[in-house]
């Protein structure tokens, strides 16, 4: 599978890597940066994206945390799952699969998620794994349900001819293609701010072309009918939510309806004029929040157990 080199904006090598088993045997892939016994982040990416998507957050933060980042199944070098394998279900099964892995028993962390990465941690509420391991959560650029009929990726009023060509969009099997400058420009208007920077633009459009097709639309067929909305009331940990004002895959009335039901709400906050990618296209931000969040809500601690429980993995799928 296709992956970046330090030139394209890459993270740091990481501390570690290593497969882990989810629920139904899928084999999840999982980097580990910075210290060992640093305050722990798990960071869950969106949809068509991969470790990569969080570079930034990762430099930024393996100095004095432990970063936990994974691909979702088919994604990156994640393989893509048999079948039944795309499911709501299963996205909670694997990110529980991950902080069973990487956390000793009882640790705590910060948990972030983009996009349906953010729809991973509202479908996990109620798992046992996320309550034993979530110190607070950050949600970023998500929604919960209703995400076709919300979207504004087509440039109509909202109706069901509109939803149905969204929902089009999201299955479509036509390859992506190169990048170039035509698919850049496609990729900034549907994920991106108007005044995206051009390097930001095109690390997002490597990462999404890099996602096998199959993935795509699988996931893409997943998304059209999500509904998690009754989960969210269920996220009984300190929740964040960030917002692009200018999102039209998962417009600010997704992040409103979420602060609203959240039932230990942080606030939501907006960035102006950002489009969908907001940890890539107000880094700065992002990571600022997940730093907020840790040194509010997580203890240093020394991790044993999960360094353990990791090798073991490690060695299993060898």
């Amino acid at each position: 599978m296709s992956r970046f080199t330090q030139r394209d904006g890459a993270p740091p090598v990481p501390a570690g890597e290593l497969f882990v088993r989810s629920a139904d045997g899928s084999r999840i892939h999982v980097e580990l940066y910075g210290p060992e016994d640093a305050p722990a982040v798990v960071l869950a990416h969106g949809w068509t994206c991969n470790t990569h998507f969080w570079a930034a957050q990762i430099r930024d933060l393996a100095a004095d945390h432990r970063v936990i980042a994974y691909d979702q199944r088919g994604h990156g070098l994640t393989p893509e799952p048999g079948p039944g394998g795309y499911s709501v279900d299963a996205l909670a099964d694997d990110l529980e699969a991950v902080l069973a892995a990487t956390l000793a028993r009882g640790q705590k962390a910060v948990l972030a998620g983009h996009s349906m990465g953010g729809m991973t941690l509202m479908a996990a509420a109620r798992r046992p794994g996320l309550r034993e391991h979530a110190a607070a959560v950050l949600l970023c650029s998500t929604g919960s349900g209703r995400l076709t009929a919300e979207a504004t990726v087509v440039p109509l009023r909202p109706s069901a001819f509109r939803t149905r060509l969204t929902t089009a969009i999201l299955g479509a099997k036509a390859p992506l293609g190169p990048v170039n400058p035509v698919s850049k420009r496609i990729l900034k208007y549907a994920t991106m701010g108007a005044g995206s920077a051009p390097g930001r633009v095109d690390t997002c459009a490597r990462i999404v072309h890099a996602c096998p097709r199959r993935a795509r639309v699988g996931w893409g067929q997943v998304l059209a009918e999500l509904e998690v909305t009754a989960e969210v009331r269920e996220l009984r940990v300190p929740t964040a939510v960030i917002a692009g004002t200018d999102d039209r895959l998962t417009p600010p009335v997704h992040a409103r309806a979420i602060a609203a039901a959240l039932p230990v709400g942080l606030g939501l906050t907006e960035l102006a004029g950002m489009g969908h990618m907001t940890p890539v296209e107000a880094p700065e931000a992002v990571t600022a929040k997940l730093r907020e969040l840790t040194t509010r809500y997580v203890a240093t601690v020394k991790v044993t157990e999960a360094t353990e429980t990791a090798t073991s993995e490690k060695e299993d799928v060898a």
